[in-house]
């Protein structure tokens, strides 16, 4: 196996829960309103230091979508998901856009976001 090169992220940032590799910058979010299995996604301009899976349809809560599923290169989590393209008009302003799902990252502050056994909200977005 190769040699890992890391792009490292200045200021405030998103990072892997598992291995801590920085995935995307606090300015590049478009939208902390998505949602995902596990709770919050976010939605972002770019991310950094994820490989892609297959490309597949996946029916959504906002129709079908054609999505690559993103991996952590530092650890190989899954962390959400790539919008390659979308089959609804008022969707595609996702395409080219990124979902990294909240509960697989540590916050910009280092936080952990946890979803307790009763289903409560624990960590630095509890209240948004």
């Amino acid at each position: 196996m190769g040699r890992l090169f890391l792009i490292s992220l200045e200021g405030n940032f998103y990072s892997c829960k598992h291995c801590q590799a920085h995935l995307a910058h606090c300015d590049d979010i478009i939208s902390k309103s998505f949602h995902c299995r596990h709770g919050k996604a976010y939605l972002f301009e770019k991310v950094v230091n994820v490989t892609y899976g297959e490309k597949e349809e996946r029916m959504m809560m906002t129709g079908v979508h054609v999505v690559s599923d993103m991996f952590c290169v530092g650890c190989g989590s899954m962390v959400g998901w790539k919008y390659e393209s979308a089959l609804e008009k008022s969707q595609k302003y996702k395409e080219g856009k990124f979902i990294l799902e909240r509960f697989k990252m540590l916050g910009a502050d280092g936080s952990h976001y946890i979803i307790t056994h009763d289903g409560q909200l624990v960590g630095s977005d509890a209240e948004e």
